[in-house]
């Protein structure tokens, strides 16, 4: 679904950076997208470094997805991206992915990682047809059930 073809129902959507007051929120969307969330002071010590991290609100102003990008030397580490439960799968990832890719080149980034689960074709799926392709992988990098670990794939997309 095209950005353009999102529902009426979201009035005017609105961007903004994220704070300490938005993390209770963050981490609610967190817990009920991941088997393994961030934690609270994940989100709280990222927000601390300086990371780039930003809201996507409605016009009733309830949170929809968030994102994190580290920045470094021209490149742009997007670390987490994600989309409430409810309003998945209407095109608010892409807008959050358009936002992240505008924001790191504005800043002077020449290129954006990230790292995805081996198991999370969605995801791989949205990436590759945003323009990333895959330049390694991880093995082991995250947690998965039973305290086992799962692979990542690497991927990049020059900006």
């Amino acid at each position: 679904m095209s950005v353009a073809a999102l529902p009426a129902q979201y009035g005017a959507l609105e961007f903004a950076p994220m704070t300490a007051e938005d993390i209770e929120a963050v981490v609610e969307i967190e817990n009920a997208v991941y088997s393994h969330p961030w934690t609270r002071g994940n989100f709280l010590d990222s927000l601390y470094s300086g990371y780039q991290a930003q809201t996507l609100r409605d016009g009733d102003h309830a949170l929809l997805g968030y994102f994190l990008v580290m920045l470094a030397v021209e490149e742009a580490h997007l670390l987490n991206i994600s989309v409430a439960a409810a309003h998945q799968h209407k095109g608010l990832g892409q807008m959050l992915l358009n936002q992240a890719t505008m924001l790191a080149g504005r800043h002077g980034m020449r290129t954006m990682l990230l790292e995805v689960r081996e198991s999370n074709a969605h995801a791989i799926k949205v990436y590759r047809r945003y323009g990333f392709s895959e330049i390694g992988r991880r093995k082991n990098y995250y947690p998965a059930a039973d305290n086992a670990r799962e692979g990542a794939i690497v991927m990049s997309l020059a900006l």
